[in-house]
Order: C-alpha cells, then sequence, then structure tokens
C-alpha cells in the first residue's frame, strides 16, 4: 500500500461537507461588509453582509465579534475563489418562516416591530427575516390616514395568508382589535347593570353629548343628561380626557345611555313645599323665546314667565321689555312637579288683591293660555332640540 501523501493525510483530517449543509462556525475574522468563519473544512467560509442579514446598512464589525458561534448554511462548497460560501439569515428565514406556518394554522397572535412604511399603502413587520405586510386597510378597524405613527413601535397581528413559494406573508391586525374590542365589551356589559354608577373617560364631545369610554365601551351622555337645568354646549362642561361619575340609565344591547342627573340632586325635589303657588320669587332671565321668559329661581329649577304675565299691558315678545339677566320678582302661579315646571306671574303682583277676581274674570284668556302656551312651548323646545341633533 501506498503511503499518503501529507497534503492527503491533511485533507482526510477535514469533515466533508456538501451543499445545503447546515454546520456551526466559529468566527476568525470579521470586517464591515463579511465575516470569515473556521467551519472545520479545508477551506474557511464566508459570510457575506447580504447573507448575513436583510439590514444592509449595519456594520458588521458591530453586531460580531471573533469568536463568536454562527450556525450557517452552505450555499457553495467552492465559491471560485477557493473558500466556501455561506448563508446565516436564510436558516433564520426558515425558522421564521415555520413560526409563521404555526400561526397562521393556529390563529396565534404575532408580535412585531414596524421596520418600513411602503408608500404608506401599509407596513413591514420582520420577523425572523421573514418580511411580513400589514395593508393599511388591515391595520386597524378605523381609517388610519397616517401610517408614520407605527415606524418603530412593536404591534401584534394575526397571519391573514400564508405562502412561501410566493413569499407571500400578510398580516390582519384590524382583526386581532376587531376580536379584543369584542371581548372587551362583552366583559364591561357583565359588570355594569342600569341604576350602577361608574368611572368613564371623556372619549369625544360632539354638541349633542359626549362619548364615555367605560373600560371598553362608549355610552352616550346626551346633553340634555348632563344637567338638571338647561346646557347649551356640552363643549363647555367637558373634554376629552375629563373623568366623570356616570349613572347607568339604559342597556340596550350595546347602547347604553348614561347620566349625571342623580337622584340625590334633584333641584326639582320638594318642588311645591320650596315654591308653594302663592309665594313671591326673585330670579334672573336665563333664556328667552317669542312666547315668554326663563327665569332662574335657583340652579337648575327654572321657571316660564309666560308674555302674557310680564306686564298688565300687552306685550308683543318678553325682548321688548326684559334681557338676559336682569332680575326679575314675580309671583308662582302653578308648580307641576311630575313634570318639573313652574309658572311665573309679574301681572299677578301689579293687581290689586282686591281686583285678582274680577281681572281674572276679564283675562280669562290668558288664564287659560298660560298651561297650553307652556306645554306648547317645552314641546317646540323638544322639537327644536330634536332637529339639532
Amino acid at each position: 500500500m501506498s503511503e499518503l501523501t501529507f497534503e492527503q493525510m491533511l485533507d482526510e483530517s477535514f469533515k466533508t461537507i456538501r451543499t445545503g449543509e447546515i454546520v456551526s462556525g466559529e468566527v476568525i475574522d470579521v470586517k464591515p461588509d463579511y465575516i470569515i468563519l473556521n467551519i472545520g473544512y479545508k477551506s474557511d467560509g464566508i459570510l457575506s453582509k447580504a447573507e448575513y442579514t436583510n439590514d444592509l446598512s449595519i456594520d458588521l464589525t458591530e453586531k460580531v465579534k471573533i469568536g463568536d458561534t454562527i450556525d450557517v448554511k452552505v450555499l457553495k462548497v467552492n465559491d471560485g475563489e477557493g473558500q466556501v460560501s455561506l448563508t446565516h439569515k436564510r436558516i433564520v428565514a426558515d425558522k421564521g418562516s415555520k413560526y409563521l406556518e404555526d400561526a397562521f394554522n393556529n390563529k396565534t397572535v404575532i408580535k412585531g416591530v414596524v421596520s418600513q412604511i411602503p408608500n404608506n399603502k401599509g407596513v413591514i413587520v420582520v420577523i425572523d427575516d421573514v418580511r411580513v405586510f400589514i395593508p393599511a386597510g388591515l391595520l386597524s378597524d378605523v381609517y388610519e390616514k397616517d401610517l408614520s405613527k407605527f415606524m418603530d413601535k412593536e404591534i401584534e397581528f394575526y397571519m391573514q395568508e400564508y405562502d412561501p413559494k410566493q413569499r407571500r406573508y400578510i398580516g390582519n391586525r384590524k382583526e386581532l382589535i376587531v376580536s379584543e374590542k369584542a371581548k372587551a365589551v362583552e366583559e364591561v356589559l357583565s359588570k355594569i347593570k342600569v341604576g350602577d354608577t361608574v368611572e368613564g373617560t371623556v372619549k369625544n364631545v360632539t354638541d349633542f353629548g359626549a362619548f364615555i369610554d367605560l373600560g371598553g365601551i362608549d355610552g352616550l351622555l346626551h346633553i340634555k343628561e348632563m344637567s338638571w337645568g338647561r346646557i347649551e354646549s356640552a363643549k363647555k362642561l367637558y373634554k376629552a380626557g375629563d373623568k366623570v361619575n356616570v349613572l347607568i340609565k339604559e342597556i340596550n344591547g350595546t347602547r347604553i345611555s348614561l347620566s349625571t342627573k342623580f337622584e340625590d340632586e334633584n333641584p326639582w325635589k320638594d318642588l311645591a313645599a320650596r315654591f308653594p303657588v302663592g309665594s313671591v320669587v326673585t330670579g334672573k332671565v336665563a333664556r328667552m323665546t317669542d312666547f315668554g321668559a326663563f327665569v332662574q329661581l335657583e340652579g337648575g329649577v327654572d321657571a316660564l314667565l309666560h308674555v302674557s304675565q310680564i306686564s298688565k299691558n300687552h306685550i308683543e315678545k318678553p325682548s321688548d321689555v326684559l334681557k338676559i339677566g336682569d332680575e326679575v320678582t314675580a309671583e308662582v302661579t302653578e308648580v307641576n312637579e311630575e313634570n318639573n315646571r313652574i309658572s311665573l306671574s309679574v301681572r299677578a303682583l301689579l293687581q290689586p288683591k282686591k281686583e285678582d277676581k274680577e281681572e281674572a274674570d276679564d283675562n280669562s284668556e290668558y288664564a287659560s293660555v298660560d298651561v297650553e302656551a307652556l306645554v306648547a312651548a317645552e314641546a317646540e323646545e323638544e322639537k327644536t332640540e330634536a332637529a339639532e341633533e
């Protein structure tokens, strides 16, 4: 048997490798654009930056140091210069692809950081070197005009499509958000009931009311339910972010009506006792209409001074003799606790008491108009408010 040459013995001392094989190599040198590894073969392995990562902006000397161990796949046993061509990112991508496949099949939640926003059409999240695209329409359950706020932020999503052959990986964050909100709504509805008082956060304020976040579901606090008195604008009372204690007034499916008109604070309680018919009261004109002036007797209690009861003389409209803020002294002529109504009359104070009956007979038209006008006035107000809503 012929003796082996030194070169032959040296060759046999190294392991054999094949294209596609995964091996472990030790870093023996690193440059900004490539890494040299000892893979136990007669030739060293070369791992370029492009085969280490998809992020070509990095400097490899800042990511890898001599002595590190890296798992790599053999691309070519001889790259033409006697060296072994290697890849690391494809191992990572294979691992990422398998992870995404499992997430797609099992409908599990994926977490990832947004690394790109191509033309504001959606975002890209890289999962173990696999680029997952989430279209703008699947990014949220509401329209997102500016996607830049997602840049470098970690988000959660489901896999919508998984097609490794076409390298088509599509994510869906909208479905996850909708699902989580539905669970939150169910949880909140299971804990609250009509009559409960809960704390909420003002989410949005409109002309007709405020939407209050109750911790997963929104309730509407209508402007009529904000105060026992009249509110001109909800925006003057609340702003987004305000904390507010609200009463659950009605629950209809997922629609919740709220109120801050708590019964123990009701200024209309014991109205007849506080403002008995025949008593004389003083208040300020809070607002006016063509049919009369509303006089505030105390916070939340406005009384109607009908145009026919402002003076002994005929008046076309209240603004002819009154203005907002004027102080008025009048007699209480009617109290309706059930409907929270008080009627006043200045005319009654101007009439001599001995002529009360006679004057009442002479002005029976006014006497009947007072109640009817009050009903008509409030009906007209409600109709106007409904139209504004």
